[in-house]
This record gives C-alpha cells, sequence and structure tokens, in this order.
C-alpha cells in the first residue's frame, strides 16, 4: 500500500509498480475539526478552499495510476465540504471510467465495524457520530 498524504509526495509514482491500494489522505481545508479547532473557521480563505480543490484533483490523478487493474484507490478528508468529498470523487469519475464507487458499508461491516450511513461513502459528522467530520471514498480501478 502506498500513502499519500502531503502536497510535496506529488511526485509521479514509478509507472512499473501496480498497488493493491493507495490511501491519499487528501490535505483539506479541515471543517470537520472545526468542534476542536473553533479557531480555524475565522482563519480559512474561499482562496484556500480553491487551493485545496486543486491539490486534492492533482493528488487524485496522479496516484491513480498507482492503482492496478481490480486494486483499490482510498481517498479521505478530515471535511465537511462536499467540493472536497463527494464533488471530488464525482469529478474524478467522470475524467476516469476506469474506476467505480465501491461502497464502505460493506467494507466497514467485513471487518466487524457497523456505521449508520445515509450513502456509499463513510461521512462521520460530529453531531451523529461524536467524531470529527471524516471523509472516506473507496474508488475500486476496474480489470
Amino acid at each position: 500500500m502506498i500513502r499519500v498524504s502531503e502536497p510535496e509526495e506529488q511526485g509521479k509514482p514509478s509507472p512499473d509498480l501496480g498497488y493493491d491500494t493507495v490511501l491519499v489522505d487528501a490535505p483539506c481545508s479541515g471543517t470537520g475539526t472545526y468542534r476542536r479547532n473553533p479557531w480555524l473557521k475565522q482563519t480559512f480563505t474561499e482562496s484556500m478552499l480553491e487551493q485545496m480543490v486543486q491539490t486534492q484533483r492533482g493528488l487524485l490523478r496522479r496516484y491513480a495510476e498507482a492503482v492496478k487493474p481490480g486494486g483499490r484507490l482510498v481517498y479521505a478528508t478530515c471535511s465537511l465540504l462536499s467540493r472536497e468529498n463527494e464533488g471530488q470523487v464525482e469529478a474524478f469519475l467522470r475524467e476516469r471510467p476506469d474506476f467505480a464507487v465501491v461502497p464502505a458499508a460493506g467494507i466497514l461491516q467485513a471487518a466487524g465495524i457497523v456505521v449508520d450511513m445515509k450513502s456509499e461513502f463513510l461521512e462521520l459528522l460530529p453531531h451523529r457520530h461524536g467524531t470529527d467530520g471524516f471523509f472516506g471514498a473507496v474508488l475500486a480501478r476496474k480489470r
């Protein structure tokens, strides 16, 4: 597995490597942590959000190439914003029809984890789950 979390790690993966799983722990707005870090609300700007969105898009594009057919690309943020979450996944899937969403509920249930989920993505919400806000999407590369 390869894990990517920092923009400076955006170098192209070796084309001869095919990973079963690539985790893109994307830099994000951090809106899911406002409960613990309320000061972030006052410092975050629209231009910072746009920069994050572009960085996230670049990470997804770049590291999708490292996933072998049949492998998985896992995209995660600590954001509550759809532009950084569902919006990113939707845009990625429009560009990469060789990937498809794998519902997170089945993966979690197989591991003995039960989370009340309203969509095919993992979305943890402070007011519902007693956690920081978190988003996760599992994307499988078609064979």
